[in-house]
């Protein structure tokens, strides 16, 4: 019993058809995965790449600040109590310096 329900689960469909399925799983894969990311990437890269003195930001460890001073690779982060610490320019997180300095519209 369990040998024929192998010989045909084994059954033969077309190599053209296994082809054409692993193209869409290629496809989905890029389209809903690799992509998005590449464009995420992409945008970080533009919004620290467009840093300048006194943008209000907030880094990956969730500190908030106003940029003090900016160099190639870093930053100099000046927080509330007047302390300057300098970071790497890929410790800012995109999405929580868009909130801080576009808050979302209350109703």
């Amino acid at each position: 019993m369990i040998a024929t329900i192998l010989l045909q689960a084994a059954g033969g469909g077309s190599p053209y058809q296994t082809i054409i399925t692993f193209g869409l799983i290629a496809l989905v894969f890029y389209f809903f995965m690799i992509r998005p990311q590449t464009k995420k990437a992409k945008d970080q890269k533009k919004f620290v790449s467009e840093l300048k003195k006194g943008d209000k930001v907030v880094t990956t460890a969730g500190l908030h600040g106003r940029i003090a001073e900016v160099s190639d690779t870093t930053f100099v982060l000046e927080t509330e109590g007047g302390h300057k610490l300098r970071h790497n320019k890929s410790a800012i997180s995109l999405e929580e310096s868009r909130v801080l300095n576009n808050p979302p519209a209350t109703k």
